[in-house]
């Protein structure tokens, strides 16, 4: 499989319509793409993370014009795309971080509303309401979990996913360059205790006076590192042997060899 990640800027005085039509003129000029089964995003591209004055006016419904460009580009491309995420308002008015995959036809293989809001200097756990179920859907072939920037801390989401059937996981971020070794440990230390092929696709440039870290990363269930980005915006990509998950569960047993709950008398 091949993947292509797409880092994106989202600065301040550009429009949520402005920064769609950048990013479909980008698409649209990558000749690559036409080898491509998966395109992902990052987190919030639309809207801007660290733009946090601006979620309630930049908030759409699900079926709205981020899922409307996906939906474009993965016909125009014949390829699944993962759309980063974008503020939606719920039907009851209730904001939330929500990413989607669309498969080439169209149709939506899977959403999620992010579950681990953040707060360490972020409004995002104020303004938002965090989500309450997996992400899990087909992709290209392989059962793909998908996980939103601050999850990353919390292994036993990943974990959930694998337990569904999950042997491969997107991650799409809005990571600070201040915590970039973070940004890399955690990529690589879920791929390798989940045994999964992660995919994962961060912001770059400048947000609110925030720089974001890039580097975007396709890391092997062995812990090798397939492909990684620098900061500049662009496309960065990888390909990925989605049978690795499986031979490598098969010849080193870890996860077959969990004992939980530990019993605690």
């Amino acid at each position: 499989m091949q993947i292509a990640l797409l880092q994106l800027a989202s600065p301040g005085e550009e429009s949520v319509e402005d920064r769609i039509a950048r990013a479909t003129r980008m698409i649209n000029a990558e000749h690559d793409l036409h080898d491509t089964d998966l395109l992902v995003l990052p987190e919030m591209w639309t809207a801007g993370y660290f733009s946090f004055e601006q979620y309630t006016a930049r908030a759409e419904p699900f079926e709205g014009p981020t899922l409307a460009a996906a939906r474009t580009w993965a016909r125009a491309w014949d390829l699944f795309v993962h759309l980063g995420s974008f503020v939606e308002v719920g039907t009851d008015g209730r904001l939330h971080n929500t990413s989607a995959i669309v498969a080439p036809d169209g149709t939506v293989v899977t959403a999620y509303r992010k579950v681990h809001l953040f707060g360490y200097g972020s409004r995002e756990s104020e303004l938002l309401t965090p989500g309450d179920r997996l992400g899990l859907g087909h992709v290209a072939g392989p059962a793909t979990g998908i996980t939103t920037c601050y999850d990353l801390r919390f292994p036993e989401l990943f974990r959930s996913l694998v337990d569904e059937g999950a042997e491969q996981l997107i991650v799409c971020a809005a990571w600070p360059a201040a915590r970039l070794e973070h940004w890399r440990l955690f990529t690589s230390v879920r791929a390798v205790e989940q045994q999964a092929n992660l995919i994962a696709c961060n912001a770059v440039g400048q947000q609110d006076g925030v720089t974001l870290g890039g580097h975007s990363r396709v890391v092997a269930p062995t812990g090798e590192t397939l492909a990684e980005a620098g900061t500049e915006e662009g496309f960065t990509y990888a390909d990925v042997d989605s049978d690795l998950p499986r031979t490598t569960r098969a010849e080193f047993s870890a996860l077959a060899d969990r004992r939980w709950p530990v019993p605690t008398s």
